[in-house]
């Protein structure tokens, strides 16, 4: 009896073990976009949710690319209420970067920013290169952006 407690508390430490591997590990699976197997080994601290998302709790940031799948309800175009994003194609096309929290977010070097939603209701953000202000978005409402975006700035 003790031996095959001790032989279960082994095994599931096992699987534990096992189970808990990082996201970088399934990056590789051909299945995940490359977009998102991109930004994964960009930026330290991400989670893979699927092959199309992915997130980085600490940086309140998130990944989606389209899938035909996918239809929900948004606040400004497929940007959820409360939320910035960034769009890798004009018009909100293509993939995005969702930021929750309102502060100064560092957009990625593989990711091209060419539009940029603002689904909060107040304030506007930013769109930064470095320190220079590329466009501003003011909340509710969402513009197409030319040059190199490196950050985007919340302002409440």
């Amino acid at each position: 009896m003790k031996r095959s407690t001790l032989l279960a508390a082994a095994l599931l430490g096992l699987v534990i073990t096992l189970g808990a591997s990082p996201a970088n590990a399934a990056v590789d699976d051909p299945e995940v976009d490359p977009l998102v197997a991109a930004v994964l080994e960009e930026v330290p601290g991400g989670v893979l949710i699927d092959a199309t998302h992915a997130v980085w709790p600490e940086l309140g940031m998130e990944l989606s690319v389209p899938s035909a799948s996918r239809i929900t309800a948004r606040s400004v175009g497929s940007c959820a209420t409360g939320k910035i994003c960034a769009y890798n194609a004009s018009s909100l096309g293509g993939g995005s970067l969702t930021f929750a929290t309102c502060s100064v977010s560092t957009v990625p070097s593989s990711f091209t920013v060419k539009s940029v939603a603002n689904a909060r209701s107040t304030g506007s953000v930013q769109v930064r290169n470095g320190t220079t202000v590329l466009t501003t978005v003011n909340a509710g409402t969402w513009g197409n952006v030319s040059g190199s975006v490196t950050n985007l700035r919340c302002l409440l």
